[in-house]
């Protein structure tokens, strides 16, 4: 292959398992135990049994020390062939699109032909550890040479050291919860707590339809006797979500709740992605491509908006492929939070903020509210951190491959980073080149 000539990077599809709010139906599940499932049915759908997959790239946010393998532990329980390697990474909530894009980018230059980008999360089996003056206590015991030497090293020992601590939902920097951080986002962007319910509203209705329809069939696959999403409601009321309390700031100022947040979810997903040569070579048709993708950082310590960075890398991805933000057909925006959408919207349309941190010298404009998450998006499914992405992903290639065009995908992660990416359906590929 020329060095000069890039492989087109082929979506054939992907799976998951259904999402669960944290505590209910996955409560006895493990990161593994969810991976390994989500990977079998990918193995099922594709008829991948006994198949070599050159990658198979993924990993939790939230894990145990045990799962340090857990990529490679979860081929080795599937059906695929046992020489598939698993590469176990982590990017906050844009793992697993960030672990396509490295299989992307591998595909393209034809270093590999065949990857999975996976992810899997459970904040129900939590790792929960000792204070670190306990844990100290512990090694130095483990270490003692003598049994005297092991009674030392709990010499002075309080039993308040045995306060189970629990994985903190706060920014390290910051001391602030992402819920906190986005509340400070809702103000700064002015967005009311009415319009944050209604996209939650939308949010749990399209998805409601989605099932209805039947669209989500081929999507979603039982595991552990659930056979759909847990935190849907199909009756939401508009009247209910204004009655909560604000969940983050408890002021007169506090807009964001329960019901326009995520909420803590377990889950899994996974895509499949490949050449074309190697789709056809098994009669896999494409569904979508993968064409570009990047990933940002901003300083939300210095007070930039923690979930703002897809602003950012949404405006390089456009520039580089000379696009605007209006010449898409769908867009897939993660709803960790209705007010975080908001903002990311009103940003792409203010000139001050285009100019200061985008580099433009015009707005990037307003998008058709119609085209944003047609089927539902997190508020309704679930967002099981390391899993989202390849959800996104794997929904965004199905719908493309139904209706063609071009469709973009921003996910907002932890530490104020932000991972985006281009897609476009077959024939809409196929034109391009032929232009």
């Amino acid at each position: 292959m020329s060095q000069n000539a890039l492989r087109r990077v082929a979506i054939i599809g992907g799976v998951r398992i259904p999402f669960c709010r944290s505590n209910t139906l996955y409560a006895d599940k493990s990161n593994l135990e969810m991976l390994t499932a989500v990977l079998n049915g990918l193995v099922e759908k594709y008829k991948l049994a006994g198949v070599y997959i050159d990658e198979a790239v993924g990993g939790a946010v939230v894990s145990h020390s045990r799962d340090w393998n857990l990529a490679r532990e979860a081929v080795l329980g599937t059906k695929l062939a046992p020489t598939t390697p698993g590469i176990t990474m982590q990017q906050a909530c844009g793992t697993s699109l960030q672990a396509a894009m490295g299989i992307a980018a591998k595909i393209a230059v034809g270093q590999i032909g065949s990857g999975i980008a996976m992810g899997s999360d459970t904040t129900s089996d939590a790792p929960i550890v000792f204070k670190e003056k306990f844990a100290h206590r512990l090694v130095e015991a483990q270490n003692a040479r003598s049994f005297g030497d092991r009674l030392k090293a709990f010499k002075g020992f309080h039993p308040g050291e045995l306060a189970p601590q629990p994985p903190s939902v706060s920014e390290p920097r910051t001391g602030l919860s992402m819920g906190q951080h986005t509340e400070l986002m809702a103000q700064q962007w002015k967005v009311s707590r009415a319009d944050q319910d209604q996209l939650a509203f939308e949010s749990h209705k399209k998805a409601a339809e989605a099932y209805r329809s039947g669209y989500m069939d081929d999507l979603v696959i039982p595991f552990a006797g659930v056979f759909r999403d847990n935190n849907m409601r199909e009756d939401i009321s508009l009247e209910k979500m204004a009655s909560l309390k604000a969940a983050f700031d408890k002021s007169e100022r506090g807009t964001l709740t329960a019901a326009n947040s995520t909420p803590l979810t377990d889950g899994a997903a996974a895509v499949l992605l490949a050449s074309e040569e190697w789709a056809a070579q098994r009669g896999l048709p494409v569904q979508a491509y993968l064409v570009d993708a990047q990933t940002t950082a901003l300083d939300f310590v210095a007070g930039e908006g923690l979930l703002m960075a897809p602003t950012v890398a949404v405006s390089r991805l456009l520039e580089r492929n000379g696009l605007r933000l209006q010449d898409f057909d769908f867009y897939e925006i993660h709803e960790a939070f209705a007010a975080q959408v908001l903002a990311t919207l009103e940003a792409w349309e203010d000139p001050v903020y285009c100019k200061t941190h985008l580099g433009r010298d015009e707005p990037l404009g307003s998008i058709d509210r119609s085209r944003l998450n047609v089927h539902g998006s997190s508020i309704a499914f679930g967002h099981p951190f390391a899993a989202t992405g390849a959800r996104i992903l794997a929904n965004l290639a199905k719908l493309l491959s139904e209706h063609g065009g071009r469709g973009l995908i921003s996910i907002c992660t932890a530490g104020g980073m932000g991972v985006a990416a281009i897609l476009e359906g077959k024939k809409t590929a196929e034109m391009q080149i032929a232009a």
